[in-house]
């Protein structure tokens, strides 16, 4: 269906210009490549504009460029077409619209709710709209980045006033998650270091473990210690989380990446606990009857399970945001007039 869709409108294209006068089936033609952009649908604009090459500079009817309705729209489908176009990508992004707004001033604007729903999380969403931002500034004049528009707001301003409640929400967002996350840190922290001081078996006359010298003890306190470590890792990058100051740019890179690697830590910390408290049962119930440690070790399984069901799809989202290929750049080779 998408294929004969894309057939369909390089078809009623090619009758149209083969059929009728240039006045005729210009504005229909104009009409449906702005109608495509706002809607995200950016094979019918490369479609359109490799019939009709003079449309990539069709305007709507408030006088914007695709590329600005787009940027509006926070389509980054119909915006990555700039990556494929040649020097005249130099020539879209210097458009100022009536009201004295340059691209990065559109990019300012608050994303349309339909868009922000998509990113899972206030302060995840945040981090979408300063990328937003961020690439824009890398396709307008140096002289346009502080150039104010006929509110005299410059691009930064417009930016601040439009997501000042999503910065209040983002924080309030990153702070929940940090409070509750830190709870469960503070409390593995509290439980395996009192148990690497009590350790099972006991100590003998000397006062050395009396299984010192057995591999699953050395398991036991390798894990116990790993957990340590983790969890003591993890409740300070919760805690640095919580004294953040929550600016805009913190949303960008710091609090993303702070969040991302305390609930790393975390679920390190809680599989390590795990492992070493298998291994303290083992010797607790009796470490000569090895079938006990496997039914032990199943039912751990189970508060592992859990988290990684609750958190990680959180936990791929950070890690998507921080380290993926990004929304921005070409999305074929194909080029774009």
């Amino acid at each position: 269906m998408h294929h004969q869709a894309l057939q369909l409108v390089r078809y009623l294209i090619q009758e149209m210009t083969t059929s009728y006068e240039l006045n005729a089936y210009d504005s229909p033609i104009s009409d449906a490549i702005v109608k495509a952009a706002e809607l995200g649908i950016h094979e019918v604009v490369e479609e359109i504009v490799e019939l009709v090459p003079k449309l990539v500079w069709a305007r709507d009817s408030k006088n914007l460029s695709i590329f600005q309705v787009a940027v509006i729209q926070r389509h980054e489908n119909i915006f990555n077409l700039i990556y494929q176009m040649t020097d005249h990508k130099h020539s879209v992004t210097t458009d100022i619209d009536e009201f004295g707004n340059n691209i990065l001033h559109l990019a300012g604007r608050l994303a349309p709710p339909h868009k922000l729903n998509l990113v899972p999380g206030a302060a995840l969403q945040m981090q979408r709209e300063l990328q937003w931002f961020k690439e824009m500034k890398h396709f307008v004049r140096p002289s346009h980045i502080e150039r104010p528009n006929n509110a005299k707001e410059t691009p930064a301003m417009v930016f601040t006033r439009e997501h000042k409640d999503l910065v209040v929400a983002g924080g309030k967002w990153v702070k929940n998650t940090a409070s509750s996350c830190t709870i469960s840190a503070a409390l593995i922290v509290t439980v395996v270091f009192a148990a690497i001081l009590i350790v099972p078996g006991g100590n003998d006359s000397k006062g050395l473990p009396i299984f010192s010298k057995e591999i699953p003890f050395l398991i036991f306190l390798i894990s116990d210690a790993l957990s340590l470590f983790t969890s003591t890792t993890s409740l300070l990058l919760f805690l640095s989380i919580l004294t953040s100051r929550y600016s805009e740019g913190d949303f960008l890179h710091v609090l993303p990446k702070r969040l991302m690697l305390g609930l790393v830590t975390l679920f390190f910390s809680i599989t390590t606990m795990l492992v070493a408290f298998s291994f303290s049962l083992y010797f607790v119930l009796g470490h000569k009857k090895a079938w006990i440690l496997f039914p032990v070790v199943a039912v751990a399984c189970f508060p592992i399970t859990s988290f990684v069901s609750l958190q990680f799809p959180l936990l791929v989202d950070l890690i998507s945001s921080m380290y993926g290929s990004g929304i921005f750049g070409k999305q074929s080779d194909r080029q774009f007039y």
